[in-house]
């Protein structure tokens, strides 16, 4: 019995010092800029989040490897961005984006998102706006199946997916928005889940950020300044932080 217990101790001890993997996702790039305003585009706004992310990781979590689904001004498809993740075995998705709404001055605030049901219009108009990025793709038609980013039947399928990650992601989105909260004294627009095609590949816990609205702003501002940049990184690796432990 001593041995057994000796070997099995052994074993716990090599698979907690297994690297943790997180695939850090900067949303938009290159050709596709996403959500726009007159000073400022949301590609720039994700990808300086995500390096600001990462390096907090990079500097203090030693046993994790960050993995970027780009680092620079450059576009990548969709379905790639998952892919990236996968090959990774990632343990932990986070991608990073900016909102918008059709009206002209947009509200304040940070929301995260999970993959799920979109009950709420608002939450379909959100997934409809980061999917259509996919039709700056070539051959989308066949690579997403006939997925129409436009239109709402497309999104039934999203109704009928069993997400086995997801509780994990809801606790991982709802530290975020605590975070986003306390650390850098955003309005908490709260968690809510959507169709977003870039989750739904992923393999693992994963989470999709809205920083703030590009359209508001107040928001605009802090998103583009080096102290809402480095305040949104640190709410984000709090709260990664918390989720590991």
């Amino acid at each position: 019995m001593k041995r057994y217990l000796t070997t099995v101790l052994l074993t716990l001890c090599c698979l907690t010092a297994l690297p943790f993997t997180l695939v850090i996702d900067a949303g938009h790039g290159g050709k596709d800029p996403g959500a726009q305003c007159r000073t400022a585009k949301e590609k720039n706004i994700n990808l300086a989040v995500a390096l600001a992310l990462g390096k907090l990781v990079e500097q203090n979590c030693k046993d994790v490897k960050v993995v970027y689904t780009r680092k620079t001004d450059v576009f990548v498809e969709l379905d790639e961005r998952a892919n990236i993740a996968n090959r990774a075995k990632a343990d932990l998705f986070i991608s990073i984006h900016t909102n918008a709404t059709a009206a002209k001055v947009g509200p304040r605030g940070a929301e995260t998102y999970t993959l799920g049901m979109h009950r709420a219009a608002d939450n379909l108009a959100v997934a409809k706006r980061e999917n259509s990025v996919i039709t700056l793709e070539s051959n989308y038609e066949q690579r997403y199946e006939g997925f129409d980013p436009n239109s709402s039947e497309s999104y039934i399928i999203f109704e009928l997916m069993q997400d086995k990650n997801m509780e994990s992601s809801v606790k991982l989105a709802g530290l975020i928005q605590k975070q986003f909260r306390t650390t850098a004294g955003r309005v908490d627009k709260g968690v809510h889940q959507a169709g977003f095609l870039v989750l739904r590949a992923t393999s693992m816990p994963s989470v999709l950020v809205e920083l703030g609205y590009i359209n508001n702003p107040s928001d605009v501002t802090y998103l583009t300044s080096t102290a809402g940049v480095n305040a949104l990184a640190k709410s984000i690796y709090n709260a990664f932080v918390a989720y590991r432990k």
